[in-house]
């Protein structure tokens, strides 16, 4: 039998119970979530779900994809590990993050061609009929953000989680995979320079609002090339250079990225140095992943400054592709 509790222990214990009770009838205490706020919250920003070619968008509702947090890869690709001044050897991924603010959603003409070197294809504008190239509007304008003087541009391909969890298994990774889009990494890069000579975070250079535009998510198995992310990379030695960039499979997918008409970024999926599912693996040895989560997965060699005006494009053939303007 359990022990009795003292007369004393059990008149605070009534006590408690008869204060919470008021409480509640005050609606000081409510256990049900409904107790008034001070303000408003500010809803999960969301991404639209594209849709397969083959479903009637009118009889279907558009799916939305509630974003949690962002997670960022750092020198994920061996060039532009290089330009960026590191090296390109295969140590352990590292991370940053964005806040959920910095989502812009880029919601454009999605590229369904396989010309794996195409990037004019499709032209943009918000979902629009841009069949007459003269009346083409971008409907997307990011305004250049504060305390810069240097604002760079990454093309990455993003990976939604769709379930979530800890210490996953490479060989489970993919498991927590709901699909993927096409972002761009903006980066105060002025910031960043500062940041890493002084030896601290990248907050200021990376987790700025809207520093973080992304294409519609396309569900993994709508899309055909998906298969060959989930390939963990056999390795890369410092024998880096151009030749093992062309090494890459020439079939696998292209992501690129333009301003003003002009090609800045081009690469291979098949290049980043650290895999989809070892990427999401070591991910989630730092942190507990959740529905919702995004990964950028890093950028290939040629990242460079944008001023206003620019029009920066960017995309992976057979998935999506992006505009944007800076203003």
């Amino acid at each position: 039998d359990l022990p009795k509790l003292p007369p004393e222990a059990t008149v605070a214990h009534d006590h408690c119970r008869d204060c919470c009770k008021k409480e509640k009838d005050r609606g000081d205490h409510d256990d049900d979530g409904s107790s008034p706020l001070v303000f408003d919250p500010i809803p999960p920003p969301r991404i639209p779900i594209r849709q397969p070619q083959s479903s009637s968008s009118s009889s279907q509702p558009q799916l939305q994809f509630p974003v949690h947090r962002i997670y960022c890869v750092g020198r994920n690709y061996a060039d532009h590990a290089i330009e960026m001044g590191g090296h390109p050897d295969r140590e352990a991924p590292f991370f940053f993050t964005k806040p959920a603010t910095g989502l812009v959603v880029v919601v454009c003409g999605d590229n369904h061609n396989d010309d794996n070197n195409n990037n004019d294809t499709n032209s943009m504008g918000g979902g629009n009929d841009n069949t007459d190239n003269n009346k083409h509007v971008i409907s997307t304008k990011i305004p250049y953000p504060l305390a810069t003087n240097n604002l760079h541009h990454e093309i990455e391909l993003v990976v939604a989680v769709g379930r979530g969890g800890a210490n996953i298994a490479t060989e489970q990774a993919h498991h927590s995979i709901y699909g993927y889009a096409v972002g761009v990494d903006l980066t105060r890069r002025d910031l960043q320079a500062k940041a890493k000579h002084a030896r601290r975070p990248w907050d200021s250079a990376k987790a700025f609002d809207r520093s973080a535009p992304c294409s519609a998510i396309v569900p993994h198995d709508d899309w055909r090339e998906a298969q060959t992310l989930l390939v963990p990379q056999s390795g890369l030695s410092s024998s880096h250079s151009a030749s093992s960039s062309s090494s890459s499979s020439s079939s696998s997918p292209s992501i690129w990225l333009s301003v003003n008409g002009q090609e800045r970024q081009r690469g291979r999926l098949t290049q980043m140095i650290w895999s989809v599912p070892e990427i999401i693996a070591a991910l989630s040895q730092q942190f507990h992943l959740q529905q919702g989560d995004l990964i950028f997965t890093g950028t290939p060699a040629g990242v460079g400054p944008l001023e206003r005006g620019d029009v920066v494009r960017g995309g992976v053939p057979g998935l999506a592709e992006l505009e944007f303007e800076i203003v």
